[in-house]
């Protein structure tokens, strides 16, 4: 018999949305005009009526619900898919508050419009806290909660969050690449190339630009391998390895950290027929402002020396809050994930934020943490549709996207696809499924971009 809800455009679409596609295809988001990537929404499948036994249960649980929230065993609606998205709040390092906020924008919309696939979306959030305690606390939230995906999530913790979420067989999609056990779990669907990209990306956007590199990054364990990985971008292009300047993740101020580093930036400057700038990257994620504020104070000694950074240490907010063209990111180098924020394929997220995200001012398009949440979203909508059943459960999700579901984020990314025989991963990643990298510079207090990038880092990694 055939099911007419397969020929009919969604119930609500937004405005200016392309209806959707059959369930059952492999195909990746639609694309509302603007080419933005957008989830199939369909209106919510009926319900048979229930009677009896069934019927008086519910009314019962109807009144224990009333102004008392949910209660534990409620919540296995087939109709509803139940995901978490978990970030660092209010930490004395590295805060991610915009990718819960985003979740549930997105959340919001979906659901407004007839869900995704006609499946209603539960979004529950949890602060990591930026501990391996909180970032496992999470992911046993998760599992308690009988969560379908972790969704668009951030932490550098990977051990202590993938093992109870692969124990549970829970997919943890489009995480923010800080983690490199993101990029080896199976049941890790990273979107971008991670943090390893964006080093190795700047150290081949520095490679023309500077005479000498030194890097100032955490001392911890996940910052111990940045050096080496900015290096290998300079050695691709023929150039010394980079001076390496160990700083606290949580200090109030970095003087000496930012002295050393213009000395070893700018050694050699006086009589060499090399006249282009040291250069100084900072990979301190919110740190990074207080560096910047140290290494502004340091007295002028005269020697030209350029500042450089990625994705989630400096972006669109930090530059506009420091002074933009007259500030101290001025003439910045930064190595991203995604096209520049101003680019049109970034609309219909922008449009979602300013219609479902209600003025929430931890919201900002221009951040990394968004932007990956944005597209994590999009990849589970594909999933969903991909998995072509009334039920969707954590799973199905995961077979979806093994069996090769493709998926296109309106160009934000290339098409992303997770099936072995497909994966395009490096040496030590994997999982990598997006190998490529963006080059931007701040000019008249802007982030526009300087270059196309690279598009298969994974060739220098």
């Amino acid at each position: 018999m055939t099911d007419s809800r397969r020929h009919s455009p969604a119930a609500g679409t937004a405005a200016g949305a392309t209806p959707g596609i059959a369930r059952g295809t492999t195909r990746g988001p639609e694309t509302d005009r603007t080419g933005s990537p957008a989830p199939v929404h369909r209106a919510p499948r009926p319900r048979r009526p229930r009677s009896g036994p069934a019927a008086a249960a519910a009314l019962a649980g109807t009144l224990l619900l009333t102004g008392c929230g949910a209660l534990p065993g409620l919540g296995d609606d087939p109709d509803r898919i139940t995901v978490m998205t978990f970030a660092p709040e209010g930490t004395d390092a590295t805060n991610m508050p915009g990718m819960p906020a985003m979740a549930k924008a997105y959340a919001r919309w979906a659901n407004a419009t007839g869900g995704i696939d006609g499946h209603e979306l539960r979004v529950i959030t949890c602060n990591e806290g930026d501990t391996p305690r909180g970032a496992s606390d999470c992911a046993r939230q998760a599992v308690r909660e009988k969560a379908d995906a972790v969704v668009g999530s951030y932490s550098q913790h990977g051990n202590a969050f993938l093992a109870p979420l692969q124990a549970a067989s829970i997919p943890y999609i489009g995480g923010y690449g800080i983690s490199d056990d993101e990029f080896s779990s199976v049941v890790s669907y990273p979107v971008n190339a991670g943090q390893a990209a964006l080093l190795a990306g700047q150290g081949v956007q520095l490679a023309d630009e500077c005479r000498r590199v030194a890097i100032v990054r955490p001392d911890t364990a996940a910052g111990d391998s940045l050096p080496q990985l900015l290096g290998s971008g300079l050695a691709h292009a023929g150039r010394p390895a980079p001076r390496d300047i160990l700083a606290p993740d949580n200090a109030t101020g970095y003087a000496r950290e930012a002295a050393r580093a213009r000395d070893l930036a700018g050694a050699g400057a006086e009589g060499s027929s090399d006249e282009r700038p040291g250069c100084v990257t900072a990979a301190l994620g919110e740190r990074t402002e207080t560096f910047v504020d140290s290494y502004r104070r340091l007295p002028d000694d005269g020697r030209e020396i350029r500042f450089s950074s990625v994705s989630g240490s400096v972006d669109q907010p930090l530059i506009n809050r420091t002074g933009g063209r007259q500030g101290p990111y001025e003439g910045a180098f930064v190595t991203g994930w995604y096209p520049g924020t101003d680019d049109s394929r970034w609309d219909l997220m922008k449009k979602v934020i300013g219609e479902h995200a209600f003025g929430d001012d931890r919201i900002d398009p221009a951040d990394a943490g968004v932007q990956t949440t944005w597209i994590a979203y999009s990849v589970l909508a594909s999933a969903i549709r991909a998995v072509n059943s009334d039920t969707v459960d954590s799973r199905r999700i995961i077979q979806a996207l093994d069996s090769g579901t493709e998926v296109t984020t309106g160009g934000l990314t290339p098409t992303l696809n997770w099936r072995f025989a497909d994966l395009t991963g490096f040496a030590g990643y994997p999982r990598a499924a997006n190998r490529s990298v963006t080059f931007h510079v701040v000019r008249g207090g802007r982030l526009v971009s300087q270059g196309k990038g690279i598009d298969d880092i994974g060739k220098i990694l």
